[in-house]
């Protein structure tokens, strides 16, 4: 539903993005993170036919974003980071003004519009004028704004900012019901355990560079290496460390735990909780330490500025 192959873009002598290649099949959510001025917003604006490409192709929902700009806007959804509201306008007139611009017949337009808004608790907000809606109640409008003509792609540009904790977990829940029906994401946002919790993928963008695609656990294995694992026992350890590192790599230990390193959990596991009871030892639990998109998106940024310091110095 999203294919996009070296897709660059130049402000005069500045790259702001520089052969983004992407792919999202349907029904997935792909997350895009960047620090401030990394190249996402671009992308995204590529992505929706609003700027077109120095170079590079992007096919959205079958469409060309240059050859095909009217079939592209048609089957996408878009939520921006300026919403450009009409204030004076109540939230019925405003959703039709929009369901109107898609060619919805009256009678569609009105029952999605109000579907849409009772589903995030804006039911009772739709014959009040904009100026009147809070922050976060203008927010949520946008998104229906964005999901009104029932596009099969949404291109999500920070979906939950200036949200409460409900009406964020609202968004999060409509994103997962219409993954079901094979709708395709991609989300930008600052919010990492949000991204961590929705996204197949998590694709990270730095100087207009993708420099890291995979899955949360793939990017965790590249960049963290293997998992750890934790041991925690009745008693002490009395010297059950030295009889397990014959088996694992010890990460570290406590009076009552410890923690090794997982190359192959299906079979380390299994053998290490064998040799453990073998040995009389009751265990109270065998569990991952969690690691966090935070931990990974900095380990990420950090090796690639220093691969950049590296390559100037060697420049």
């Amino acid at each position: 539903m999203i294919e996009c192959k070296e897709l660059t873009k130049d402000f005069g002598n500045f790259r702001a993005v520089d052969e983004v290649s992407l792919s999202v099949r349907p029904g997935m959510v792909l997350a895009l993170l960047g620090p401030n001025g990394a190249g996402k917003t671009t992308t995204v604006r590529m992505m929706t036919s609003i700027l077109n490409p120095t170079s590079g192709t992007a096919i959205i929902a079958g469409y060309d974003v240059v050859q095909k700009p009217e079939g592209v806007r048609a089957n996408v959804g878009v939520l921006t980071e300026q919403h450009g509201l009409y204030e004076r306008m109540k939230g019925d007139e405003y959703l039709d003004f929009f369901g109107q611009i898609y060619h919805i017949a009256p009678d569609v337009r009105r029952k999605r519009a109000k579907e849409l808004m009772e589903r995030f608790d804006l039911g009772s907000a739709l014959g009040k004028r904009l100026g009147e809606y809070s922050k976060g109640m203008k927010q949520k409008l946008a998104l229906v704004r964005a999901m009104l003509h029932d596009p099969p792609v949404l291109l999500l540009d920070e979906p939950t900012s200036a949200m409460d904790p409900m009406s964020a977990k609202q968004v999060r829940d409509s994103i997962t019901d219409m993954r079901r029906d094979e709708r395709t994401f991609l989300i930008t946002t600052h919010n990492l355990v949000e991204a961590q919790s929705l996204a197949d993928h998590i694709a990270i963008i730095r100087h207009g560079k993708i420099v890291a695609n995979d899955t949360f656990d793939g990017l965790a294995r590249q960049f963290a290496g293997d998992p750890i694992m934790e041991l925690r026992v009745r008693g002490e350890l009395n010297g059950l460390e030295s009889e397990l590192s014959q088996m694992v790599q010890i990460h570290s230990s406590g009076s009552d735990w410890i923690r090794y390193v997982a190359g192959n959990p299906p079979k380390t596991n299994p053998e290490l909780l064998r040799r453990v009871m073998g040995l009389g030892v009751d265990v109270i639990t065998l569990s991952a330490v969690t690691q966090t998109l935070e931990e990974i998106y900095l380990q990420v940024v950090q090796e690639d500025e220093d691969q950049e310091v590296l390559n100037d110095n060697t420049i």
